[in-house]
């Protein structure tokens, strides 16, 4: 079985060819450019491979509401030439077969219940720290979506009491994304995160407003498994102090081993490393091949 996988993100597209053991044969990758440049070049990889189906993880706002006019566009993003874009529309008409459909961050969320740190689990938590940050949601068994989609990325935060940084998101300035992202790091300290030294401040403050999304939704979700991926999380000093700074929150009040004593099993990176998201849309690839079977076989009951 051959299944196409794209990790459509705001800063480049992640092409690739698997299989439904998880495992990626092929990929490609390049900057994300107008879609009058990008598009193209996405359909020319998969023609004459014989793809089954095709998963798409996409950067949003998206459109996830099957019955809604704009099932398939991303919508509201500030990314010049994708605001209100038919991805999925145009990629239907280069490749008649089934197509996955969910945002980047989901689709990791997928990819880590399906072959890595989140495997036989019924609800974990995926969040991407890097350009944005963007959350996943996989809950009871499926992957969740709503009124739109789960954007944590946007939740107001806390202030760490020594940060008077006012925030970089142009929406809403210090919210979690705001305070937290890559471009926030470097705007508040004048030079990129990878550039910091690891005992530098702003590895203690970048923890503070994680910490603050992480036991937010522990209260709200009470996620079996959280997962911290994107660029940002390649600095390893964050993830103890992440968890010692929910754990601190939390204070003893969720009454559960995973927080009481198993937190570096509990707060991790990705299984897949950085091949979670197109893995992620992997196994969205397969999901349409199973939905619509299921669909089919309903016809006809």
């Amino acid at each position: 079985m051959r299944i196409g996988a794209i990790e459509a993100g705001g800063t480049k597209f992640i092409c690739g060819i698997g299989d439904e053991h998880g495992r990626i044969e092929d990929q490609i990758s390049f900057p994300t450019g107008h879609p009058d440049q990008t598009m193209p070049r996405v359909i020319e990889y998969f023609q004459g491979i014989g793809v089954e189906a095709i998963g798409i993880g996409s950067f949003g706002p998206i459109d996830l509401r099957p019955d809604s006019p704009a099932y398939g566009y991303i919508t509201t993003t500030p990314k010049p030439g994708w605001a209100n874009y038919d991805l999925l529309g145009n990629l239907k008409q280069a490749f008649p077969v089934p197509l996955g459909w969910d945002t980047d961050v989901n689709a990791a969320a997928y990819g880590e219940v399906k072959w890595g740190a989140a495997q036989n689990l019924s609800s974990c938590l995926y969040i991407t720290v890097g350009t944005g940050v963007g959350v996943g949601v996989y809950a009871e068994g499926r992957l969740v979506h709503g009124l739109v989609h789960p954007e944590g990325g946007h939740v107001p935060t806390r202030r760490h009491p020594e940060d008077h940084y006012s925030g970089r998101c142009p929406y809403h300035g210090d919210c979690l994304e705001g305070m937290a992202a890559g471009p926030a790091i470097e705007a508040r300290w004048g030079r990129k995160g990878h550039e910091l030294p690891a005992e530098h401040k702003a590895w203690e403050i970048e923890a503070f407003y994680i910490a603050e999304s992480l036991t937010q939704a522990v209260l709200l979700l009470s996620p079996e498994k959280i997962i911290l991926g994107g660029g940002v999380m390649q600095q390893s000093q964050l993830f103890p102090l992440i968890r010692e700074a929910v754990r601190r929150n939390l204070n003893d009040y969720v009454s559960a081993a995973a927080i009481l004593t198993q937190m570096e099993e509990y707060i991790v990176p990705p299984g897949l490393g950085q091949q979670a998201g197109l893995c992620g849309a992997l196994a969205l690839g397969l999901s349409a091949i199973h939905n619509q079977t299921s669909s089919s076989k309903s016809n006809l009951i």
